[in-house]
């Protein structure tokens, strides 16, 4: 069984960055598939970001070219870099690991 845990949120100023880490307490290498998704208050849970064994990613449109996915298979963790950051992504982010492996989530607060 992996958990997940993630790290890095916190209140930052638009235009700010931030690095989200993912480490999971098992190996993250014999899951293929990982992602970030966020979840404002109010609002459904939308997916962020995706990244496979590979290392092939892909992103949501409100965050291609601001936000990047890596991993690091040696660490069991990934990561979300976010930069140019938005009120609007002001959001709980949350780690997901195929099939069905998910942390808590850590809170992103972005101020205008």
């Amino acid at each position: 069984q992996v958990q997940l845990v993630e790290s890095g949120g916190g209140l930052v100023q638009a235009g700010g960055s931030l690095r989200l880490s993912c480490a999971a307490s098992g190996s993250i290498s014999s899951i293929n598939n990982m992602h970030w998704f966020r979840q404002a208050p109010g609002k459904q849970r939308e997916f962020v970001a995706f990244i496979n064994r590979g290392g092939s990613t892909n992103y949501a449109g409100s965050v291609e070219g601001r936000f990047t996915i890596s991993r690091d298979n040696a660490k069991n963790t990934i990561y979300l870099q976010m930069n140019n950051l938005k009120p609007e992504d002001t959001a709980v982010y949350i780690c997901h690991g195929e099939p069905s492996y998910w942390g808590q989530g850590t809170q992103v607060t972005v101020s205008s």
